[in-house]
């Protein structure tokens, strides 16, 4: 995989020709250096905000910490790595010109940008498995799919993913590159394109098509079960039917309650499946571009083609907060809460005093994965407990 900021370029520029000498480049025109400052401040501020908005989200509303909601936490803070160390970067070579962050910068940011990558690629393969077992297996997702299991899976998923990148830290080295009017610090890769394709060939297959595969193989079984077969009943599900068969009035509540979740369920794998197309798309010219210009004598270097390509790898790293307002009913108001929260936390209202009541029901909901039944489900299916809905709509007060 290939650096997303000035190593793409050198890349594609140098490696084809290692034992060339390198011929002058022109530098970017004020137009183009315009253009990738607007849009990359754009996008970045954009994706920044709304992964920052996803983890606050999750990490402070209680019934949204779910397991799936677990690994959209990971993916966010991953796109968050990639938006800082590959989107702000670029914003200043293209002001500059030229790399400004020196030798250790060239490793730390580099080694960033493939932690972040890579990282939220496991984290989209990770989600997918959890939605394939929480659907396709609901009796193994009693016991599979719980939020402990989801923060082991996301730890080993990081700690994979930072070893493995520490390989660049070997690879990279700081170059001069001539132009027509002066010379260019470029963050480089040392190692010669015999050496370097089989690197890439082997994280372009790691990274992107088996993640790729596994996703169009195990979506195509969830919408199998979710919209050709009804959802697989639980243990309690049966043992509900069973006491209850005959009784009308049990029936239309139970079906009414498989309903509901049936269709938060289809709401939220049809979201993530989005999440998974995006990254496919965003991600393919970029990707394709490296491929082609591989095999080629001649690679294709048309510089605002090369800014389309990032341009697309910083929108999927910015745009899934995007999608979870717009498909996700539980995330649009865990957002408008917590803005309201702030709101009121600025103006510092006047405090008065509210009977609390507390349940003495138990609180399973971060343990519980995947039910038919139950008394209410959050989107991604996983139950509200007793003791949440005792909650209201303010900021942290009870009933």
């Amino acid at each position: 995989m290939e650096n997303v900021t000035s190593v793409m370029v050198d890349f594609l520029n140098s490696s084809l020709n290692q034992t060339e000498e390198l011929k002058p480049m022109p530098r970017n025109t004020l137009e183009y250096q315009v253009v990738t400052i607007l849009l990359v401040l754009l996008i970045c501020g954009m994706g920044i905000a709304g992964n920052v908005m996803v983890v606050l989200v999750v990490v402070k509303t209680k019934h949204m910490r779910t397991p799936t909601n677990c690994y959209l936490v990971s993916l966010a803070i991953a796109d968050l790595v990639v938006l800082l160390a590959a989107g702000l970067p670029n914003i200043t070579e293209s002001v500059a010109a030229s790399w400004v962050y020196g030798y250790a910068g060239c490793l730390c940011i580099t080694y960033l940008q493939y932690l972040g990558i890579n990282a939220s690629s496991c984290s989209i393969t990770a989600f997918t498995i959890e939605r394939y077992i929480a659907i396709c297996h609901p009796i193994k997702a009693q016991f599979i799919c719980t939020v402990s299991r989801a923060k082991k899976i996301i730890a080993f998923v990081w700690a994979f993913t930072s070893v493995y990148c520490v390989m660049w830290f070997f690879l990279l080295h700081i170059k001069q590159i001539p132009h027509l009017d002066g010379t260019e610090v470029v963050c480089d890769y040392k190692v010669s394109r015999s050496h370097y394709l089989p690197i890439y060939f082997l994280d372009f297959t790691i990274f992107y098509v088996i993640p790729l595969f596994l996703a169009t193989v195990l979506y195509g079984l969830i919408a199998r079960i979710l919209f050709l077969n009804p959802i697989p009943n639980t243990p309690q599900d049966m043992a509900n039917n069973s006491i209850h068969k005959g009784r009308s009035n049990t029936l239309k509540t139970t079906g009414g309650r498989s309903k509901g979740a049936q269709s938060s369920r289809k709401q939220v794998t049809q979201m993530l499946a989005v999440v998974v197309i995006l990254f496919a798309l965003l991600w393919m010219p970029y990707r394709t571009l490296v491929v082609v210009n591989s095999f080629m004598s001649a690679p294709y270097l048309n510089t605002w083609f090369l800014l389309f390509c990032r341009l697309s790898i910083y929108l999927n790293s910015a745009i899934n907060p995007v999608i979870y307002n717009l498909m996700s009913q539980k995330f649009r108001a865990a957002f408008k809460k917590l803005c309201k929260c702030k709101q009121a936390e600025a103006e510092k209202p006047t405090a008065y005093n509210v009977p609390v009541y507390y349940s003495v029901m138990k609180d399973t909901s971060h343990e519980s994965p995947d039910h038919d039944l139950t008394e209410q489900e959050d989107i991604n299916g996983y139950p509200i407990s007793n003791k949440e809905m005792h909650f209201n709509h303010s900021c942290g007060q009870k009933k």
